[in-house]
């Protein structure tokens, strides 16, 4: 990445965007971690660009929530308070209790292969103790979910929500017993999509998200 290509070309994201999704990486692998002063001068220097698509990549950050822009002070990421976290989780429970709903209606044989592929995946890093690999394979569940669904609507409501639950929802799996706790819950939820109970793949999945936020809490009461 350099200078040279800051406008960008047809047909390839333009520089900033490209910063941008650099820079939304880290924040979700907390390599910036929340409330973490963002050092523009040193990203710059890093990326091999000017100051100029940083700060443009910043300001798309900025409009999704995933930084706060303060004057004269510089960019932070941002840094959710237990209040924040206790009204996104349920709002996101609702979502993604909709969403396993209406996939469980409308999932094929080879649908519910490729869940169960997924989960897979789970049950292995699961047995490996490895929380990087079961959080990505978590998110391909979600994902494989809201898929099938095959509402845009809901769809953009949970990619919207999910932006900030992402800045805390790895942490979770850090309680111990939590990884054990959520790969349980994913089966249950396999299982209720396989016998075409969306009623309760819906339940499962509203629990399994507060769940996650229970997890934080007592994380975040332990330290």
């Amino acid at each position: 990445m350099n200078a040279r290509q800051d406008t960008g070309s047809l047909g390839s994201p333009a520089l900033y965007e490209q910063v941008a999704e650099r820079l939304r990486s880290r924040i979700y692998a907390h390599e910036l971690a929340p409330g973490a002063w963002v050092d523009e001068q040193a990203i710059a220097a890093e990326y091999g660009i000017s100051r100029t698509p940083l700060r443009e990549a910043l300001k798309v950050l900025a409009s999704e929530g995933l930084v706060t822009l303060k004057p004269r002070r510089g960019c932070y990421v941002t840094e959710l308070s237990e209040q924040d976290l206790d009204e996104i989780f349920p709002v996101m429970a609702l979502l993604e209790g909709r969403c396993a709903q209406e996939a469980t209606l409308k999932a094929s044989a080879a649908d519910l292969g490729r869940l169960a592929g997924i989960h897979a995946d789970l049950e292995r890093h699961a047995a490996a103790n490895d929380a990087d690999h079961f959080f990505e394979a978590n998110q391909q569940f979600h994902d494989a979910l809201q898929e099938l669904a095959g509402n845009r609507w809901l769809g953009q409501l949970i990619e919207e929500t999910r932006k900030f639950i992402k800045l805390t929802r790895r942490d979770s799996l850090n309680l111990a017993g939590r990884l054990r706790q959520s790969l349980a819950e994913h089966r249950e939820i396999l299982a209720a999509v396989q016998q075409i109970q969306p009623e309760d793949a819906g339940r499962l999945m509203h629990e399994h998200i507060l769940s996650g936020r229970a997890a934080l809490a007592k994380l975040h009461t332990s330290r």
